[in-house]
């Protein structure tokens, strides 16, 4: 299926894409095939509405809520990016941050909250990724969620 026509399905909008907020490229295209896409936030129209700990100021199903809002952020990364994102052949490895209480030790399911919404839009062949879910004292601008992804395009 269309990835686009997936995303009407699930009632969901590519945006204007986040602004780096410092000096990097949001995606950098290496190896002929293969893309590193820098960690993303869950700002929306460049106000972030996710900021705190989770385990603290969030719940863990709000913090899965803040993660699918940072996969969606990704999706719409990527379709700037590549014009096209039916050229993504599958999603390689996600890293995910959260930023966590001292006694938060539940970021795998807060990550679910990013790994199902890539699921969604490109199914599991494609969207279906290794994953790491890791969590830290802090993140900048106290967003409680950041993810990075390795993706491999389809060849030309």
């Amino acid at each position: 299926m269309n990835v686009y026509e997936k995303l009407k399905q699930l009632e969901l909008k590519i945006g204007d894409p986040i602004p780096p907020g410092g000096v990097f490229s949001p995606v950098r295209f290496f190896g002929g095939n293969l893309a590193y896409v820098s960690g993303t936030g869950p700002d929306s129209c460049g106000t972030t509405v996710w900021n705190g700990r989770v385990g603290a100021e969030y719940t863990v199903e709000q913090g899965r809520q803040a993660a699918r809002a940072v996969a969606l952020n990704l999706v719409t990364c990527l379709h700037h990016e590549l014009g096209d994102l039916n050229r993504i052949k599958s999603f390689v490895k996600l890293l995910v941050f959260v930023n966590s209480s001292p006694d938060f030790c539940q970021q795998p399911q807060v990550a679910n909250g990013a790994s199902q919404l890539l699921c969604d839009i490109f199914g599991e062949e494609v969207g279906l990724a290794a994953r790491s879910a890791i969590g830290v004292a802090v993140l900048p601008g106290n967003i409680a969620v950041e993810i990075e992804a390795l993706i491999e395009l389809k060849d030309a």
